[in-house]
């Protein structure tokens, strides 16, 4: 006789920020919950990051629902002292995180979701998928880079700013990785510095005088996008002038249309503008082909960088858990987020899966909180039709 498996009322997919808040908001709401990690220990990706990495999201709304960073805690924290802030949520919450499990693909059932993964099948009545947008590292395949003599990584990958000492450097894209791995090579006696700019980017200051320009986010989130994209513009132009005078081409669009439109997160200057007009960093144009011994330029002309970092962004890889759903578009983001669900798929969210201007872990707390609301109100609904 088979043994029947008992349908769970939620698993959560993914123990990030994302997953974690989730996973807190439904216990609130009393909807017991199992979360489902893949890795051994909490905040696998921040660990593997460089160390100069510190949030471009200010510490105030940047805490996990319920747990605010210690006092001494600087504007914008460390990566170790998130890793620890996401360790003491958990702590704090008594988080059933089950490490080690990695989620292979998701069945719907009609009315449950059969969940298979690395050890075995469950059943849930809800699953909430918080694996991260930024799971996998994308580089394009340009032209002859197998070629190449010198190395190309990922931004992913960026390690130590230290260690670029000395070497060609070309950085390929100006979104928010670029700048981030920007504003470190700035600092660093590097033998040159270039930026491939396909687009310019919407850009902000960390800081405007002591004023850390994310605590006006929340402010930014509320108004309409036109608005907030002239506001963004302004800023932008106000403080660092008109770029496109050292190479940097136009923005496509606004900033805040973009983060919506095609999720291209707002990039943060900290040092990167000031080495761009003092002529450190030398804007270029897009890559057309590598050879052996450098880079074509869209313009024809050559460099030959002894690295090259792709900060050309990441994909989600969702596409083998659920991608035969219908709910990914052509870049594997899910179509919906949120609250927001699928009337054909009931039971199954998705959260954490976009960019948001107020940053992702304040995003994390209103998306969970917005999750859990709908999730125990199904099934109080259940509980009075059974009745």
């Amino acid at each position: 006789m088979k043994q029947m498996v008992a349908v769970e009322p939620a698993i959560v997919i993914g123990a990030g920020a994302a997953g974690l808040a989730v996973a807190q908001a439904l216990i609130k709401a009393g909807v017991p919950v199992a979360i489902l990690e893949k890795e051994s220990r909490l905040a696998e990706p921040w660990h593997r990051r460089h160390q100069q990495l510190h949030l471009n999201t200010h510490r105030d709304l940047s805490a996990l629902p319920g747990l605010s960073f210690p006092v001494d805690t600087p504007a914008f924290p460390h990566r170790n002292v998130v890793i620890r802030h996401m360790n003491d949520f958990r702590d704090a919450n008594r988080l059933p995180v089950e490490f080690g499990v990695a989620v292979e693909t998701l069945v719907f059932r009609g009315d449950h979701w059969a969940v298979r993964t690395s050890a075995g099948s469950r059943l849930a009545r809800h699953v909430i998928v918080a694996t991260g947008r930024d799971k996998e590292p994308f580089t394009p395949q340009w032209k002859g880079m197998e070629a190449f003599a010198g190395r190309i990584i990922h931004s992913a990958d960026f390690g130590d700013a230290q260690s670029y000492a000395g070497k060609k450097v070309l950085v390929v894209g100006a979104g928010n990785s670029g700048f981030d791995a920007l504003n470190h090579l700035a600092g660093v006696d590097v033998a040159s510095l270039w930026l491939s700019a396909r687009n310019g980017p919407a850009l902000l200051p960390k800081r405007i005088g002591k004023i850390a320009v994310h605590r006006l986010s929340p402010l930014m989130a509320r108004l309409p996008l036109r608005v907030a994209d002239a506001a963004i513009a302004a800023t932008q132009r106000l403080v660092f002038g008109d770029l496109t005078k050292f190479g940097m081409p136009p923005a496509p669009s606004g900033g805040a249309s973009r983060l919506a439109s095609d999720y291209t997160a707002i990039a943060a200057d900290d040092g990167a503008v000031d080495a761009i007009k003092s002529g450190k960093i030398t804007v270029v144009p897009a890559i057309r082909e590598f050879t052996r011994d450098g880079v074509i330029l869209a313009n024809g002309s050559l460099i030959d960088p002894d690295i090259v970092i792709a900060a050309t962004g990441y994909r989600t890889g969702l596409e083998r858990m659920v991608g035969n759903l219908g709910v990914l578009d052509s870049k594997g983001v899910p179509l919906f987020n949120g609250g927001v669900a699928d009337p054909k798929l009931p039971g199954l969210w998705f959260t954490g899966m976009r960019p948001s201007i107020r940053g992702c872990f304040a995003n994390a707390a209103i998306l969970g909180k917005a999750i859990a609301r709908r999730i125990a109100g199904a099934g109080r609904q259940r509980a009075g039709a059974s009745r």
